[in-house]
């Protein structure tokens, strides 16, 4: 028998919102599920802390530690008209990944281990999984599990058609007056000069009426050096009059965006879960969603006996538009600032949330669509259906 059921790799937010999930849950014939989360000893592959933000209706099961949650949203256009609108129904929130890490561990039942390991390899197998690695004082360790789901980004990463980096810099600050409203948020403000592809935008999420994250982000092909971050920054902070703030902390990131196929099967008993398995939204970056549709299929399954595989969590009709989206971007057919300035002018925030979660109906998907600069996107729609039939395989005659 297998030393687990279930082994982790990764403790992110798909290993956390996994191991949560599966955490005193039975199998199909009534027994605890044995499940073991693996992540690197502390040091250097330990990931920074950081803010995890996604849109659901109130009542979510993370809703007791959120560190913020905004009913009120607002775009602002390159021109500085301020399109606002309730989020309704959903609510946009916010999650520090310190916060989840400890209550995951909190609330682990014994059926879960929480294991050091720096994980070196998987051997698949037909009956089972070998994970090897190394542990805490340097020495190699392995263990066995039925299923494996590896949450680490994939060496090398899937290249799509298009690939662009959704790369970030913010600032935590706290200001010595009232000047942030903490029931609204700044979704996207589309003020910042602009890159030549792509689009670049500062965004405001208040947490009190002194504090906030303040964010530069830029949709491109190359990420910024942390210097360029910073003066980006600033001139957003002068941007929105803001001045005498004090930097409390920093965060950073890079995302992929892009059309290439994800696989989340990779072997008999092993997976991708995660960004790693095709849960980041290509048009957006947004993962914290997607991570719980995945861990709440995998739990399902395990409890009824199936194959556990995790679902790439976004229809195909929502990929093949992001992929238009991605492409019209990075062709410079569109300007990022004028897509998105038009779909949030012409659109209640609510739909377009709706539609970036996946819950959108077409009717209203297409409505939407012809917010957008029609000519350039349809032109793109066509090269990438032409594209998608040039590389199916020919048919065996």
């Amino acid at each position: 028998m297998a030393d687990y059921d279930v082994a982790i790799i990764g403790g992110g937010a798909a290993g956390l919102t996994l191991t949560h999930r599966l955490g005193g849950i039975n199998d199909r014939s009534g027994r605890p599920l044995r499940v073991a989360l693996l992540e690197p000893p502390p040091g250097p592959h330990t990931p920074p802390p950081r803010t995890w933000c996604f849109w659901e209706p109130d009542g979510g099961p993370w809703d007791g530690l959120l560190a913020a949650r905004w009913e009120r949203l607002s775009v602002v256009g390159e021109d500085g008209a301020v399109h606002s609108s309730p989020a309704a129904p959903y609510v946009y929130k916010m999650l520090r990944s310190v916060d989840v890490d400890a209550h995951v561990r909190a609330s682990a039942g014994e059926h879960v281990d929480q294991l050091p390991l720096l994980v070196t390899g998987v051997r698949d197998g037909e009956g089972q999984a070998l994970v090897e690695g190394v542990g805490p004082d340097g020495g190699t360790a392995a263990l066995t599990a039925a299923w494996v789901f590896d949450s680490r980004p994939p060496r090398p990463l899937p290249r799509g058609r298009t690939h662009l980096l959704q790369h970030f810099r913010g600032w935590f600050v706290r200001a010595s007056d009232d000047v942030f409203d903490p029931g609204a948020a700044v979704l996207m403000d589309l003020r910042p000069a602009q890159p030549v592809n792509g689009v670049a935008f500062g965004y405001v999420l208040p947490l009190t009426s002194r504090e906030a994250l303040v964010e530069y982000t830029e949709f491109g092909r190359e990420a910024l050096t942390t210097a360029e971050y910073e003066r980006a920054l600033g001139r957003y902070c002068d941007l929105l009059g803001l001045s005498g703030l004090e930097v409390t902390a920093a965060e950073q990131g890079v995302i992929p965006m892009t059309d290439a196929p994800f696989r989340t099967r990779e072997g008999r008993r092993l997976f991708r879960v995660g960004a790693a398995g095709g849960a980041t939204r290509p048009s957006t970056g947004y993962t914290f969603s997607g991570v719980r549709r995945q861990a709440e299929a995998v739990a399902r399954a395990l409890q009824e006996g199936w194959v556990p595989v995790p679902p790439v969590p976004h229809r195909r009709r929502h990929l093949a538009m992001d992929a238009v989206m991605l492409r019209a971007l990075d062709t410079g057919r569109v300007r990022g600032a004028d897509f998105f300035s038009g779909l949030f002018a012409a659109n209640r925030l609510g739909d377009v949330l709706a539609f970036l979660d996946g819950g959108s109906r077409l009717h209203r998907e297409l409505a939407m669509g012809l917010s957008t600069p029609v000519a350039a996107m349809s032109l793109t729609s066509a090269e990438h259906a032409w594209h998608r039939l040039r590389a199916r395989p020919a048919r065996r005659s």
